[in-house]
């Protein structure tokens, strides 16, 4: 009997003691654990609405603002009641007008620049030189139409016979021979019944090319087909070809190259 009463009695102050660890265990977490008042705890709803209310702005009376907040806008009394995303609007509106005219304001201006930029040079001037026969005498075509070939001289529809930078007649023209007189053309499919008292040589400047050239083969051509046919050479004034006036030519040719 004795020997139970002792067991009961241990059991009985380990189950004492193990409360009271348990107990002081608790005391101490809960101390250590922050404990929010209700003043300074925020639920989330709370959280939100303070987030509101501090992004929301704040009304502003008539008596401290003048004229409205976005661009330099005037009002009446009753577009200041309007809602301000009227503002917003014609602010916008504003904006992309001030664009608009500065855009058109830059094209003006780019139009101005290029008219006041200087042209480029034009081919405005030709070398001409006449081949013209004596008085009462006529190039006979039966004739003239085997002497432009061998000059390598190419006939175009367009009535002229071309002188190609390559003779098999390929690549730019560089001067062409016509009919001194009119219509100024020649008739490929009637040259044996053709004659005339002249022909001319031509050359557009700038030319295709070296022009110094290619007018080396004007004058050659030239001189060729007065030997040919007992012509003289003349210049665009119709005048004989001097020394000078081919000197004249060749300095017209260089100013066209530069």
């Amino acid at each position: 009997m004795a020997e139970q009463l002792r067991w009961v009695l241990i059991i009985i102050s380990v189950v004492v003691i193990g409360g009271l660890l348990i107990h002081g265990l608790w005391s101490v977490r809960k101390k250590d654990a922050p404990t929010a008042t209700n003043d300074e705890r925020v639920e989330p709803a709370d959280h939100r609405a303070a987030v509101e209310r501090q992004s929301a702005p704040e009304p502003v009376s008539h008596t401290e603002r003048d004229e409205p907040q976005f661009g330099d806008l005037s009002f009446s009394a009753d577009e200041k009641q309007q809602p301000q995303a009227n503002s917003f609007a014609q602010s916008e509106q504003e904006i992309g007008s001030d664009v608009d005219d500065v855009a058109t304001a830059a094209e003006s201006s780019d139009e101005v620049v290029t008219e006041q930029e200087p042209e480029q040079p034009v081919a405005s001037d030709f070398i001409i030189v006449h081949i013209q026969m004596p008085e009462g005498l006529n190039m006979e075509g039966s004739k003239l139409l085997p002497a432009v070939n061998t000059l390598g001289f190419k006939y175009s529809d367009e009535g002229f016979f071309n002188r190609h930078l390559d003779p098999a007649g390929h690549g730019p023209v560089l001067f062409r021979l016509v009919n001194m007189y009119n219509p100024g053309t020649f008739d490929i499919d009637n040259m044996e019944q053709f004659s005339t008292a002249g022909v001319s040589l031509f050359m557009t400047l700038p030319c295709d090319g070296d022009g110094l050239a290619a007018f080396n083969m004007l004058h050659s051509a030239a001189k060729k087909l007065a030997d040919e046919f007992g012509a003289t050479i003349l210049d665009s004034q119709r005048e004989e070809m001097t020394v000078d006036s081919v000197r004249e030519y060749v300095e017209k040719v260089r100013r066209f190259s530069v």
